[in-house]
């Protein structure tokens, strides 16, 4: 993990101060990357103990399609408590159903994006052609002597994306993300790790991860990130049949908040230990083995399905979070 070291130190050298919506200003720098190989270990954090439990009960949540709090605790993550009952532009928010509701936040765009087509009544093959793909009419209606129609169905996007890796690994269009801009104010937090991208390799088995990162917090949310960025890649490889291999992480806004300043310049003056290894549970089938595509495990994969082996770490060291 020295690389992450590293921008953390370029940050704070190079960036500029600014202020944001938290009212805690940061230390911004624009565009940074960091890139893993996960056959040499996986990236968790070393100069302090990393919240590995939390950040898997997290990815679990958002493949459940998880949009309320107490649901994220339930799996061993609180770390939605403050952002569903404590931030007033959420807490005042119409959309807010109450006590712990988040809205239409990951797991809701990554398993259910909400897809609506407006066709004209005319193009009956159009209408026909959705309504074989799922699709169901919701309205009918006239604008400006022009008859249409709206049809919706709830996209999958993660079952799309393994389904294509399966069936069709040399595409380079097996993505999913989150920005829905029509529900950005539905929201208790816009996704921050908005877009992922797979690139399996057939000829090789391997498969790689690109996720690109609009807004990044290095001293507390980079270490999650990393973590449920990872172990994705390694679930989605298990159940292909590739070995999980490059894990490439772009950052738009890489910033390091003041008050994490004293957290992140003790890890500096900390070494970092060897990187450890995932496990994953042997209840997980692995499709190289058993040749039988089951991708309904995306739903039923639970926290205690993943363990690290070797991890080493410094002592503890804490920081409020931005809200």
């Amino acid at each position: 993990m020295k690389q992450y070291l590293d921008l953390v130190a370029d940050v704070i050298k190079n960036g500029s101060v600014q202020a944001n919506r938290t009212g805690v200003k940061t230390i911004s720098l624009p565009g940074a990357m960091l890139r893993f190989d996960l056959q040499k270990g996986f990236p968790a954090i070393t100069t302090r103990k990393l919240a590995f439990k939390s950040a898997i009960g997290e990815l679990v949540g958002f493949l459940r399609g998880v949009n309320n709090a107490a649901e994220f605790r339930a799996l061993g993550c609180k770390v939605w408590d403050q952002n569903a009952n404590e931030n007033q532009q959420w807490l005042t928010n119409p959309f807010r159903l109450g006590t712990d509701d988040l809205g239409e936040i990951y797991g809701v765009q990554w398993r259910q994006w909400p897809a609506y087509k407006r066709i004209a009544a005319s193009n009956a093959a159009a209408i026909e052609l959705c309504l074989s793909q799922g699709y169901v009419q919701l309205a009918a209606g006239e604008e400006d002597g022009e008859a249409f129609v709206v049809l919706y169905k709830a996209i999958d996007q993660i079952r799309q994306c393994v389904d294509t890796i399966v069936n069709d690994p040399g595409s380079r269009r097996i993505l999913f993300h989150g920005w829905n801009c029509a529900q950005l104010d539905e929201m208790a937090l816009p996704p921050c790790h908005l877009l992922y991208q797979f690139h399996p390799n057939p000829e090789t088995r391997e498969i790689s991860l690109t996720l690109y990162i609009r807004s990044n917090d290095l001293g507390l949310g980079t270490p999650f990130n990393l973590t449920e960025g990872a172990a994705l890649l390694s679930l989605i490889g298990r159940l292909t049949g590739y070995t999980p291999r490059w894990f490439t992480y772009f950052i738009g806004d890489a910033h390091v908040y003041e008050n994490h300043l004293s957290m992140l310049t003790e890890q500096l003056d900390r070494e970092p230990f060897p990187a450890p290894r995932l496990v994953i549970s042997a209840r997980v089938p692995e499709y190289a083995k058993t040749g039988v595509y089951q991708p309904e495990w995306l739903e039923l994969i639970e926290p205690g399905d993943f363990s690290l082996e070797g991890y080493e770490h410094h002592p503890p060291l804490t920081a409020p979070m931005a809200v």
